[in-house]
């Protein structure tokens, strides 16, 4: 930690100079010429402790405040308080995906003076992902991707192969689905499950691999596509889990990788996060990992995008805010800090470089190969959520829509419903 600390005053030693004269009291400065930003986001606030701690190590004159937001209320939160110009949020978190929504809507500070520099030190795709309508609104912070984890000793005991760790070799939803249903005849108690169940970031990449596109189709990205015959057939599948019992119902999403964690589900799709409660169970399952699954015929396809960190247009203290977003996406030490307690990776590049090599020993020989397989599939399946400026509808439509299928609901039925909802949202925009 001493060494990450070491970097980060070195790295923005000259901005910090540069902030402390620039943070008048006209730019939300006390008398004493201090300066506080609060910034929100739905992660735990030991999550950003480092980060913060540094930051203030290296800026005396600036304190962090991290307020923690529930993540099913957070959309709701940033409407009322964002959109509201509540001038005590100076930072917060934007998901990707919603950069062209939020952008729209005002919601965003233009962050295009940072533009080259995000462009040298960050990935493509998370740089990508914050730019809309050629100008740049949030700086990344983090990406992400899903395994494919599996209970060795669930699936030796039925007599199952372990899946490959190799992407060119990867499994398909298919045979997952009857190595799942031969795993629970043989004791298990849940044959696969998903990390997010209902989300459109973890459900996404079905229709995808099955060539049904994200969603959101046309020039603007605002008409709904959701009746396609590949998203009928992922959706399908997707409910079939849960009325056969593969998955179960009536289990909060955020209980899913605790059930996996406590030995009692063959498969589990999941983040690089989900080690953090997987190696904190009373009793560490023995387990592997393997590259996201994809449909037989279809294409690799996985969940990818994270946070990035946005300024808040009402802020009164905008340089102080900037400062704090540039030291969490920019100095790699910074980003890396963020990224740490969350086994998730960072989008500098130098931290991300760092974060692939760390990984193979997070937890060997059960993560042996897990840094490689993370380049690889981040390289060949990684699919982005659409930047479509109406992002939060769709989140939301097909939110309650995955939701009604998992429950049983009439896959094609839901799915008109909720692409005719959807669509007339977006008409209005």
């Amino acid at each position: 930690m001493r060494n990450h600390r070491t970097l980060a005053v070195l790295g923005i030693a000259l901005s910090a100079t540069l902030l402390l004269a620039a943070c008048t009291s006209a730019d939300g400065a006390a008398d004493d010429g201090s300066v506080e930003i609060t910034m929100i986001g739905a992660d735990d606030a030991e999550v950003f402790a480092p980060l913060i701690e540094a930051f203030e190590e290296a800026n005396p004159g600036i304190t962090v405040d991290y307020q923690n937001v529930p993540f099913d209320q957070y959309n709701n939160v940033i409407q009322q308080r964002i959109g509201g110009k509540d001038a005590g949020v100076d930072v917060y978190l934007a998901d990707a995906g919603a950069i062209g929504s939020l952008a729209t809507r005002g919601f965003l500070t233009d962050l295009s003076e940072f533009q080259g520099q995000v462009k040298e030190s960050s990935l493509a795709a998370a740089v990508e992902g914050n730019t809309f309508d050629g100008k740049l609104w949030a700086l990344p912070m983090w990406t992400s991707l899903q395994y494919l984890y599996y209970n060795k000793t669930i699936l030796d005991a039925a007599g199952i192969e372990h899946p490959s760790i190799d992407s060119a070799e990867r499994t398909t939803w298919e045979e997952l689905t009857e190595n799942a249903k031969a795993a629970q005849a043989s004791g298990a108690e849940w044959g696969l499950l998903f990390d997010q169940t209902d989300r459109y970031y973890q459900l996404q990449a079905l229709p995808e691999s099955l060539g049904g596109g994200s969603a959101a189709t046309g020039d603007d990205l605002l008409t709904a596509d959701v009746t396609n015959d590949g998203w009928v057939d992922a959706m399908t599948w997707y409910g079939a889990l849960f009325e056969d019992g593969v998955a179960p119902r009536g289990v909060e999403t955020d209980q899913m990788v605790q059930l996996f964690a406590a030995g009692k589900s063959a498969y589990f799709v999941g983040g690089p996060w989900s080690l953090v409660p997987i190696l904190e169970a009373d009793e560490k399952v023995d387990y592997g990992v393997a590259p996201n699954p994809m449909f037989d015929g279809g294409t690799p396809a996985m969940p990818t995008g994270s946070w990035n960190i946005a300024v808040s247009p009402a802020t009164d203290a905008a340089e102080a805010a900037k400062a704090f977003a540039a030291f969490a996406s920019l100095d790699p030490a910074g980003n890396a800090l963020s990224a740490q307690e969350v086994i998730i990776p960072p989008t500098n590049v130098d931290s991300f470089a760092e974060y692939i090599e760390k990984m193979d020993g997070q937890d060997s020989p059960n993560t042996d190969g897990m840094g490689g397989l993370t380049l690889s599939e981040l390289e060949e399946a990684a699919v982005n959520r659409p930047n479509t400026p109406g992002f939060t509808q769709l989140q939301d439509v097909l939110g309650r829509a995955f939701s009604d299928i998992r429950n049983g609901n009439d896959v094609e039925q839901t799915l008109q419903t909720a692409e005719d909802e959807l669509q007339g949202l977006w008409d209005r925009l």
